[in-house]
């Protein structure tokens, strides 16, 4: 099941790209549970701060509105697609950023298997990957460890 990218957005058209994979041995439904509860994201994922769904949600919808801090930019996100429990993908813009994040989640035994993947254009884009190559990498690797331990521990209260 491939990651359906937006104009702009294909692997071969953009500044800055990462991908990231787990396997977690607890259902999808439990997987996208954790994932889809943005406003809890800064307790158990330390790269992200200040999340604010529009109208006051805790929880990603299709379409919705989101703003947050990640690497220490202010973003402006808008789920871009919402497939429960396998899919989600949200645009980010910031000061010279425009980006892409896409996850998908697939059953497998004992659990499932996780990826997200994310590109990125842009001069801040570009500036990352010059000086700073396994920083998103790094980043997202983290996301996917916290995920799979909260996932692992339970669904969310």
């Amino acid at each position: 099941m491939p990651i359906i990218w937006p104009p702009g957005f294909a692997p071969d058209r953009v500044a800055a790209r990462v991908s990231n994979e787990i396997a977690i041995a607890a259902p999808p439904e439990i997987v996208w549970a954790w994932l889809i509860r943005a406003a809890d994201w800064p307790v158990w994922y330390p790269n992200s701060a200040r999340v604010r769904i529009a109208d006051g949600r805790t929880e990603l919808s299709p379409h919705v509105r989101f703003t947050w801090q990640t690497f220490g930019v202010t973003v402006r996100s808008r789920v871009r697609e919402f497939q429960a429990p396998q899919r989600i993908a949200w645009d980010a813009q910031a000061f010279l950023l425009d980006a892409y994040h896409a996850w998908l989640i697939e059953w497998r035994p004992g659990g499932c298997w996780v990826l997200t993947e994310e590109h990125q254009n842009g001069l801040t884009a570009r500036a990352q990957a010059f000086f700073m190559p396994n920083r998103m990498y790094r980043g997202h690797a983290l996301w996917l460890e916290r995920l799979k331990a909260k996932a692992e521990a339970g669904a969310p209260p």
